[in-house]
């Protein structure tokens, strides 16, 4: 396991922001964001600390991964947990729609859901983590041999079924929720965070460009990521309506990558014969990356399974994320038809 990344942060006096004016409830439109004025100059040299490989914050000690597959549609929101994530996968699935794979680690929340089932592209999102706990409900027949092989300790519904009830007030198959001690308890060897390729700290020099908002489309769904200058977050819409948190407040991230990669069928299909997308997240492609109210261009490389993904500048600098919770939109340009 490689160490994990050490960044420096600045002892500095506070910036000083221009207000915004607030969201409404609709999809905010695409514009340029307010700048921000000059942050006043350092004043005491850097100090380093550990830097957590998902998050960029620091940290006491590196805990186990959990992986949780979780639903993205209307009928499954408000979902519980996401706030807690470390990183937040978009895939896309049948028919166009799209699901989440959320990764937690530095923090835990108590519980999560609602849960749903795995797909294939999960399998090769897992094993740049090690071998994490995976939390899901349920697969197709087909794939259970798939998930048996993968590099992921099984904690899902069928073999885990304590950690799992039904939250009231909601109906199936989106009330299946987990509670994530329980899960862990069940995967005493899930490996713990490890570096993933992710780099934490200041943005580029340049190559940003101001944005207010960015969208992102599949098929059957879109997002918008809006910058709040005041919660210093792309606070997140989807399908026009704000996506709301099971605790509260909309949801939103300092840091949102657009990864833009190749997809294609799958030998899966849904019981109305969709066929499943498989995303590629192995390879290399380019990407857009959202922090600090701009967009900048960037690059992705991820040459095995078992291996991180790198993101550069086109120069072929690091692309640093700002520090906190991340999202991975993964997008293809080449939408696939169900």
């Amino acid at each position: 396991m490689r160490l994990p990344r050490v960044i420096t942060f600045w002892l500095a006096g506070a910036a000083v922001l221009l207000p915004v004016s607030a969201c409404s409830s609709d999809e905010p439109a695409a514009g340029q964001a307010p700048q921000a004025s000059a942050s006043a100059a350092p004043s005491e040299e850097p100090e380093e600390v550990n830097a957590h490989p998902f998050t960029g914050k620091e940290y006491e000690r590196l805990r186990p991964v959990l992986a949780v597959k979780i639903e993205n549609t209307a009928a499954g929101k408000p979902q519980l947990g996401l706030k807690s994530a470390d990183i937040v996968y978009i895939e896309q699935v049948e028919a166009g729609l799209t699901r989440l794979m959320a990764i937690f680690s530095s923090k835990l929340p108590a519980k999560v859901g609602p849960v749903r089932s795995a797909r294939i592209s999960d399998l090769h999102i897992a094993p740049q983590f090690g071998k994490p706990a995976f939390s899901y409900s349920g697969a197709q027949t087909k794939m259970l041999p798939f998930i048996a092989e993968a590099s992921l300790f099984d904690v899902g519904d069928t073999r885990n079924p304590g950690a799992y009830f039904r939250q009231p007030g909601r109906f199936a198959p989106y009330n299946l929720f987990a509670n994530t001690k329980q899960l862990l308890a069940k995967a005493p060897k899930a490996t713990k965070a490890k570096d993933i390729g992710f780099t934490f700290g200041d943005p580029p020099a340049e190559g940003g460009v101001e944005r207010k908002s960015y969208s992102v489309k599949w098929p059957a769904a879109r997002f918008t990521f809006a910058w709040s200058e005041e919660k210093k977050q792309w606070l997140i819409w989807q399908d026009g309506k704000k996506d709301m948190a099971a605790e509260g407040g909309q949801l939103g991230a300092p840091t949102i990558v657009v990864q833009y990669t190749k997809t294609e069928r799958s030998e899966f299909h849904d019981k109305n014969q969709s066929y499943t997308p498989l995303v590629h997240t192995t390879g290399k492609g380019s990407a857009i990356v959202l922090r600090d109210g701009k967009a900048y261009k960037a690059k992705w490389e991820r040459e095995s399974e078992d291996g991180g993904t790198t993101f550069t500048t086109p120069s072929g600098e690091p692309m640093n994320f700002a520090p906190g919770q991340v999202w991975v939109a993964l997008a293809s340009r080449k939408p696939v038809i169900p």
